[in-house]
């Protein structure tokens, strides 16, 4: 895995850590599916900190590789925008 300079800047600025990111990989749930992004396949998963709060998480492969998978952000979803479960987007 790697975390794209991007990514890692968005989960400072949401006071998140890198360990509870990557540790809540395990139970993430797909959020929407991304197969034809310009820059490779993504997803969006919902995963919780360390304190079982909900954040969102951007992960892609690379256009043309199999691997790494990359951490392209991640962030607090806000409640205004998202369900109640964090799944889906407010309309």
């Amino acid at each position: 895995m790697r975390i794209s300079e991007h990514g890692y800047d968005e989960m400072v600025e949401d006071n998140m850590r890198v360990r509870e990111v990557l540790g809540g990989v395990a139970t993430a749930i797909l959020v929407e599916d991304y197969p034809t992004f310009g820059k490779g396949p993504s997803v969006l998963v919902l995963q919780s900190d360390s304190v079982g709060q909900p954040i969102h998480v951007v992960w892609g492969i690379p256009k043309g590789h199999e691997r790494p998978a990359v951490l392209v952000t991640a962030y607090r979803p806000d409640p205004e925008k998202w369900s109640t479960g964090f799944t889906e987007r407010r309309r």
